[in-house]
């Protein structure tokens, strides 16, 4: 299995690939999508089984249409909106023009769910409410397991969304974080973390972003469980392979 977190900015884009399938979680902004592109094609993808839209910003899904333009895509996954939640936005709007006319097969994330990538077996952890009066914490969550190695993705999570999961009691220690919310403070809480207490954690964000992502706070409190800290943003893209017992991490810039 391989996870590649690619640099996309002050965004997030996964790529997961296990044996014979594949699946994408998050694309970045629209400005962005032609690099994700890029990045995908040259590793030779042309279809992906499964793509996850955590949550409907546009650091997240911005430019899902040229995704869905440019690859065959098997199922799309998406967390259940309050009607008044769903955007109005060009860039959502373009997505919603695009699954329509590939006829992209939508479903909406449910929590407790499970499928598979290859040998990688996935769940949704999240989200576990209908209504939030953030839609950071719409976010779908999503634990894969290949072995004995786990990873958690969780979008722009917060705090909220995070009590959640823990609540639904599907969680326990991870190797791998991909960090919530770009490493916001208001994610990655003491309280998630200890129970997770990953063994590496992966912060995707923008150089010099004008958020200060990520915070010292979040920094600090991951450095309690672990010194493998990875940031986009200093490394470039992130590439961690999994051979079910053991990771192995490649970056494209020595920094960390």
């Amino acid at each position: 299995m391989q996870a590649h977190f690619i640099d996309v900015g002050q965004g997030d884009c996964i790529y997961i690939a296990a044996g014979q399938q594949n699946m994408l979680i998050d694309c970045g902004e629209a400005d962005e999508s032609a690099r994700a592109v890029s990045y995908l094609q040259n590793i030779g993808v042309r279809r992906l089984d499964y793509v996850i839209g955590t949550h409907p910003h546009s650091d997240h899904m911005g430019g899902m249409d040229n995704i869905i333009d440019s690859f065959e895509v098997g199922e799309f996954i998406i967390p259940h909106l309050d009607d008044e939640d769903i955007p109005v936005t060009s860039y959502f709007l373009r997505f919603l023009d695009a699954v329509e006319e590939h006829g992209v097969k939508l479903t909406e994330a449910v929590t407790g769910s499970e499928f598979s990538v290859g040998d990688v077996h996935c769940e949704i952890v999240a989200p576990n409410s209908k209504k939030y009066e953030d839609i950071n914490n719409y976010s779908v969550g999503l634990v894969l397991r290949h072995g004995s190695e786990s990873f958690i993705f969780t979008g722009d999570a917060e705090g909220v969304a995070e009590q959640e999961m823990l609540d639904g009691g599907r969680l326990g220690k991870m190797s791998v974080y991909k960090v919530g919310h770009h490493g916001s403070s208001s994610s990655s809480t003491s309280a998630f973390l200890s129970v997770i207490r990953p063994e590496a954690a992966v912060i995707s964000c923008g150089a010099g972003n004008p958020y200060g992502h990520p915070t010292d706070a979040v920094i600090k409190r991951l450095s309690a469980y672990t010194d493998n800290i990875y940031r986009t943003d200093l490394c470039g893209n992130i590439v961690i392979t999994s051979d079910g017992s053991d990771l192995r991490v490649r970056t494209e810039r020595s920094s960390r």
